[in-house]
Order: C-alpha cells, then structure tokens, then sequence
C-alpha cells in the first residue's frame, strides 16, 4: 500500500462524514497517473503553488494602489490569509484541508492589476465581459503551462469558481472558503484603513462593535469561532443570525467608508483608464502579443478574450511598465 493510499484512509476513518474525501473526487479532465505519495487535493494545492499566477499576486492591488509602506495588503497575502482562516476553520470540523487550501490559493489567480478598478475596466471594455472567479477557473483550466492548465480536480475548480456571495459550492471545503474570504478581507481592508488613517477603530459603528469587538483581531476571532460553533456536525457552513447581521453591517460600513473612500480609492480612475488602453491598444495590436497568447488566437480563442488573458495577467508593475513602453516617449542619443 502506497502513502497516499494509506493518507486515503486515514481521511476516511478520522474526517467528518460531510467532508470531501480524496479517494471520492470526481476526478481531472485528463487522467493523470496517481501520485505515490500525495492524495488528489495536496496534489493540487502543490500545482496552485508551483504556477506563474500564484507568483504574480505578490504585485497586485488588493484595496491600497501603490500604497507608501511596506505593510499593506497584496493580492497575495490577502490569499494566504483566506488559507489560514478556512484551514483553522475546516480543521475544527474536521473536513478537507488539503481541498480548503487548494481552493484558497487558487481562489483569486485570475484577479487583475490594480484590483477591481482592472476588473470592472475589462468588463466595461470586453463584449465577452470579464468577471475575476471565471477568470481563475480559466487561468487553471487553460492558460497555466503554455495553454496545457493545471489539470485540477473537480471540487477545486468548482470551489474557485463559486467563491464569491453569490457561488454555490458543491463541497462544504468550498462554503468554508467562500465565507473566510469574506472575513478575511474585512479583517485585514480595516486593518490597512486604520495604518493608512482613513479611519479609526471609534468610526464602526456602536451596534456592531458591540456584537463582534472593537479590534481586526476581535472581529476575526469571532467570525471563525461562530462558523465552527454554528456548522459544528451539520452538513453547511453557516454564521448565527447576530454575527451574520453584523457582518453584513461591517461590510456595508467598508464599502461606505473604505471602498468608496476617494482618498483610498483615489487613483482608481487612472487605473481603469491604463486597462482599457492597453486592451485597446493590444485589440489593435495582437501581433505584439507574447508567444503564449499568440499561440491561443492561432488555436481559434477569441481575440477579445485572449487580450483578457494577457491584460487580466499582468501585475500592477508589469501594466505600468507596459503603458510607459507604449506611450511615453523615450530618451534618445544622438550618434
């Protein structure tokens, strides 16, 4: 008997009966020959781990544009905070690790650069539209490896997919990431709105202070300790009515306050005005385009939705760096 065979078993005996076991996945598109030493989900957290997209959130906006310090949130610390806060949680309930990690690293690699703001320019400028949790599913499916993907299980790709409010995951590991990557970002959006002083801990309001704390680290506490005490033996992940209220209160108040807030969001505007250039730009210009994605337009993808692919990849850095290339006119020597 293998490791992963007897890992297999282990699962089996120790993890609750609502958890997605690995020896129970619905499998890859491609059938790949097992490993002998890790079982599907691990498998497939290593290949999350291993790709260029997981590599290039380190440089993309998470709420701050460019933020002066170096404490900030990223894309990718917002990723592995989601990790940490579903595998506390998937843990005691005894689910799936491997499956939460898994769709937590993978949750957000088809984001943008600058955020949002790059999200809603590319839906605006894109007749296919753009939306970041399919973008994910495809980064995986199909652009990772030179068009080849990542080759990931079912419930990984169905967790990415249906992160946000409005997804259904099919596995309780995927409820468990959907509800930590909403308290994550609560968590750590007021954490860097205070450090960059839009506000103080004194501007939430009184009535949910009162029901989740008066700190970040107050109001994590009780997210993850209400949705184990709540989804405790139950086949869901689910919040009390108070704290779910109050949650919904606070994300309400960031949107109010952080999200919306033109000293935060400041540059935002000139940001979505450098995506849509360069989608126009690229639109016009498609034979400029790298290897990899001139080899997806020759295999017959749509131009609109491969210059997604290329603009939706780059990072903050890489977007500027590309505008300048473009359109600022260089320095020269006269020979």
């Amino acid at each position: 008997m293998t490791i992963r065979e007897n890992l297999e078993l282990r699962e089996k005996e120790y993890l609750s009966p609502y958890a997605s076991l690995s020896m129970n996945s619905k499998g890859r598109v491609k059938p790949e020959e097992e490993c002998d030493i890790r079982p599907a989900f691990q498998r497939d957290r290593d290949k999350i781990l291993h790709c260029k997209a997981f590599r290039r959130l380190k440089d993309k906006t998470q709420v701050f544009l460019s933020p002066e310090g170096d404490h900030y949130r990223t894309r990718l610390t917002h990723t592995l905070e989601v990790s940490q806060n579903a595998r506390t949680i998937a843990k005691a309930l005894k689910l799936n690790e491997d499956l939460v990690e898994a769709i937590a690293l993978g949750h957000d690699l088809g984001h943008t650069p600058f955020g949002h703001a790059g999200e809603r320019a590319l839906n605006r400028v894109c007749p296919l539209g753009f939306e970041h949790s399919q973008q994910s599913v495809r980064t995986v499916e199909r652009l990772e490896r030179d068009g080849q993907g990542l080759n990931l299980t079912f419930e990984v790709r169905d967790g990415i997919l249906n992160h946000q409010t409005v997804g259904k995951p099919h596995t309780l590991e995927g409820k468990v990431v959907r509800l930590s990557d909403k308290i994550s970002y609560i968590h750590h959006d007021m954490d860097d709105a205070i450090r960059a002083g839009i506000l103080t801990e004194m501007d939430v309001p009184k009535e949910i202070r009162d029901v989740i704390g008066c700190t970040p680290s107050e109001r994590l506490d009780h997210f993850v300790h209400d949705i184990v005490t709540n989804s405790m033996g139950k086949n869901d992940i689910c919040m009390s009515e108070e704290i779910d209220t109050a949650m919904k209160n606070m994300r309400k108040f960031m949107f109010e306050s952080v999200y919306q807030n033109p000293i935060a969001k400041g540059e935002e505007g000139r940001a979505e005005q450098l995506v849509e250039t360069l989608y126009s730009y690229f639109m016009k210009n498609s034979h400029t385009l790298p290897e990899e994605y001139l080899n997806l337009l020759a295999e017959g993808e749509p131009k609109e939705q491969v210059i997604c692919d290329y603009v939706g990849a780059m990072t903050d850095r890489y977007a500027i760096s590309k505008y300048e290339e473009i359109y600022i006119p260089k320095s020269w020597i006269l020979l």
